[in-house]
């Protein structure tokens, strides 16, 4: 792929992953022919901003751990009730970071 669209892509979506992921996703963008499919890719990503607000709104129930897909956990939040608020404000600070290392492990899977 042409370097100046992968850096596009990138830059487009850098708040969507972890720093220290951006430099092997180039990589990988790099070595791959098809565009489409990185756009493809970069579109179903999870936006942390949007983690942040339903982890405030209704983390209580595992509503963010749902939505970036941690099935398990927010399985865990919903029957005990957010951890008796305590899981619901500690992922109220965590559940950025979460979801940018959920898009991590996504793109990684999808780019093979």
């Amino acid at each position: 792929m042409e370097r100046n669209k992968v850096e596009e892509l990138l830059l487009l979506n850098a708040s969507k992953l972890p720093p220290e992921g951006l430099q092997m996703i180039r990589e990988r963008l790099l070595n791959m022919e098809d565009f489409t499919l990185a756009q493809i890719v970069f579109s179903q990503l999870k936006d942390p901003t949007l983690a942040l607000i339903l982890s405030i709104v209704i983390g209580y129930w595992g509503a963010d751990r749902f939505y970036i897909g941690d099935m398990g956990i927010g399985l865990g939040k919903l029957l005990t009730c957010g951890g008796a608020w305590i899981w619901y404000v500690i992922d109220i600070f965590l559940i950025m970071d979460a979801a940018k290392k959920k898009n991590l492990e996504t793109l990684l899977i999808q780019l093979r």
